[in-house]
């Protein structure tokens, strides 16, 4: 795969000749013509969703409240804290080596935006820890894993996907770079969100709680986006998807997943097990999969072991609908080059 050129005087922006990825595009964004209609819901919904980290307020209360946590939940604080920010940290610095070789401008515009979103994220974990914590703690924090091998392991694995496209941008290590993201995006996040939503349930820690709910509402959109990403190029490049890759993909992450959470919470967090972290990630993994089409991998992960906790999780049901729905509709038509209806 070769990158996209900077400008490309030669390159052919109709509608007729645009592709998700290997396309010939000039690098001018002409955005009134648009061959992904679920690129301009998208826009509306991820612009709509901005905030900042600043204007969250209530951490203060949540310093006095950390003192008070068991020494279990202060460590699982700390080290859910430390793998989010590697998550955010290393989606931030990697996008742009995707949307180097994505062709249609108007996904390009979803990846710098998820990339501005991202940098608000890492901007917002830095906001927690200067108020919440104690300053000799953040460096641990941040540095978690030079100490823990398992948050090692899970972090080298996410960092050496990505790393092999980019040494090595194959059409393979491309899809691999998808899935990995994907993966990141849907799996990857989620125990850490569901450990902070049960602190809140338990009326703790809700400053905290809130910040990361802002965080999950973004995550959700860039779900959908890699969701769509990925169809596409099930559709336009059937020879590039391969299923085998996607599951062998998640059952590997699914194992990672439940040994970190396992590691850092086990049993020792009122309100959430090993019984019920096993069952969340296989609940979740069955909807992610799912969402690709593809069948479960655990039958028997039907229900959502947190279902308490669906209330703050669903905080804007606009975006749930929306990852909820399937995008079918890819005919082109005079319809997909109007305004973006700003």
């Amino acid at each position: 795969m070769k990158k996209n050129l900077i400008f490309n005087p030669g390159g052919n922006d109709t509608l007729e000749a645009r592709a998700i990825i290997k396309g010939n595009t000039t690098g001018l964004f002409n955005l009134n013509a648009v061959r992904y209609p679920w690129a301009k819901s998208m826009y509306q919904l991820m612009i709509g969703n901005f905030w900042v980290p600043e204007k969250v307020g209530g951490l203060g209360d949540d310093a006095i409240m950390y003192r008070s946590l068991s020494p279990h939940e202060q460590r699982a604080y700390r080290g859910m804290l430390s793998f989010l920010i590697f998550l955010d940290s290393i989606q931030t610095v990697n996008l742009p080596n995707f949307s180097n070789y994505i062709t249609s401008p108007e996904v390009n515009l979803l990846l710098a935006i998820q990339s501005f979103q991202e940098a608000i994220h890492s901007q917002s974990y830095a906001t927690i820890l200067e108020t919440v914590v104690d300053a000799r703690e953040r460096d641990d924090i941040y540095y978690f894993w030079q100490v823990d091998a398992i948050l090692k392991k899970r972090n080298e694995s996410v960092g050496e996907i990505y790393q092999a496209f980019q040494d090595d941008p194959s059409e393979k290590n491309f899809f691999r770079a998808l899935i990995g993201n994907y993966l990141l995006e849907s799996l990857y996040f989620y125990n850490g969100f569901a450990f902070f939503d049960n602190l809140v349930y338990a009326s703790k820690m809700t400053a905290t709680g809130r910040m990361i709910s802002y965080i999950r509402r973004d995550e959700l959109t860039h779900v959908v986006l890699f969701t769509n990403i990925i169809k596409e190029i099930r559709r336009e490049f059937p020879h590039m998807y391969d299923e085998k890759v996607v599951i062998e993909m998640f059952k590997a992450a699914i194992a990672q997943e439940t040994a970190w959470a396992d590691h850092i919470i086990g049993d020792n967090i009122p309100g959430i097990t090993k019984k019920t972290t096993g069952l969340y990630t296989q609940w979740l993994a069955n909807s992610r999969l799912e969402a690709l089409g593809i069948a479960p991998l655990f039958p028997e992960a039907i229900i959502n072991p947190y279902k308490h906790l669906e209330s703050m999780a669903d905080n804007n049901s606009e975006k749930t609908n929306f990852f909820e729905s399937t995008v079918t509709n890819y005919t082109q038509s005079s319809s997909m080059n109007g305004s973006w209806d700003f």
